[in-house]
């Protein structure tokens, strides 16, 4: 279980004006800037979940994981996972994480990815016969059987980030944190790497905490979300519930046999063509059920289909509430 309690950190940031003058006074005096990452984030993770972990850039994401994961030590507060405090308890609490930073590596750039995921197993310390389950387990479920054997400066992105998620679970973590594990991947690599993290969890019970600004992942992924923003914990929930409260907007798509239909009022025609209309519903207008008795009542409707707001619209509605 995962439970941090009222975590503070804050950074001090050297600054200066530009110019050759001002470098040369920084030499020998510098001005500094707190700058609060995290103020009184508070929340609990129970064992399995898998959790998107969502806000703005600069809102405290990364912060946060990285005062999990024991690389920050914060100002003020409580973290406790599995019983054991990240910071004070690090080289024991590492052997039950794993961490992949879509922007940073852990394979050895010149070497095959074998040797690297050797040496990890040498660094955990991991018994030869774990090692070789999980080690057969990663190829197969990501794929590596082509890539394995070849360096890792000359692997594709898609290919790295493979390489990163299975060197990350070779010791059979029961935590896994995923910063922006699918970042500048291209749709077939978004996919399997998807599909990886949920047969890992189905199959493992591995935590899993995701923080990333692809909305697709967290809705591939995730059950629950946290928002952060301005280092403050925003909303906590199901990530299901929160669509339904912050989908204000509807989109009735229809297909009708007759003239052109005038928009309702709360309607916002946004494609008109012969026989079809597309058309945006504000709910708290005009209810869903209303819409289409409205459209039946002036054309013929053959079919019509209704879809919510996007994970994209639900996040920037969101945001747009919270002012973050």
């Amino acid at each position: 279980m995962i439970q941090l309690t009222d975590i503070c950190k804050t950074f001090k940031v050297a600054k200066r004006s530009a110019g050759m003058g001002e470098a040369v006074k920084a030499l020998f005096k510098r001005e500094y800037t707190l700058i609060p990452a995290l103020k009184d984030v508070s929340f609990t993770i129970g064992d399995g979940e898998m959790v998107g972990y969502i806000g703005p850039n600069g809102a405290g994401k990364s912060s946060t994981i990285k005062i999990m994961s024991g690389i920050l030590t914060p100002d003020s507060g409580e973290c406790k996972i599995n019983g054991l405090t990240p910071w004070k308890d690090r080289v024991e609490h590492v052997k039950n994480i794993g961490v992949v930073f879509g922007q940073r590596s852990q394979l050895w750039w010149d070497v095959p990815v074998i040797d690297s995921f050797e040496l990890i197993k040498d660094i955990y310390k991991v018994e030869d016969s774990l090692f070789k389950r999980n080690l057969e387990e990663m190829v197969t479920l990501l794929n590596l059987q082509e890539i394995i054997k070849t360096p890792a400066r000359q692997l594709s992105l898609g290919q790295r980030m493979r390489c990163e998620i299975a060197a990350s679970l070779l010791h059979s973590p029961k935590i896994l944190f995923l910063d922006e594990p699918t970042i500048g991947l291209d749709a077939v690599s978004k996919i399997a790497v998807r599909s990886f993290i949920r047969d890992i969890n189905r199959e493992h019970k591995t935590t899993v905490i995701l923080t990333t600004h692809d909305m697709q992942d967290i809705e591939a992924l995730t059950d629950r979300i946290l928002l952060i923003g301005k280092g403050h914990i925003l909303l906590d929930g199901p990530l299901q519930e929160i669509k339904k409260q912050h989908s204000r907007y509807k989109t009735l798509t229809v297909d009708y046999i007759g003239g052109p239909v005038p928009p309702a009022e709360g309607m916002r025609v946004t494609k008109a063509l012969d026989g079809q209309l597309t058309a945006v519903v504000d709910t708290q207008v005009l209810s869903v059920s209303a819409a289409i008795a409205y459209l039946s009542e002036r054309a013929e409707v053959s079919d019509i289909s209704v879809t919510g707001a996007t994970a994209e619209e639900m996040v920037v509605s969101l945001y747009e509430e919270y002012a973050i």
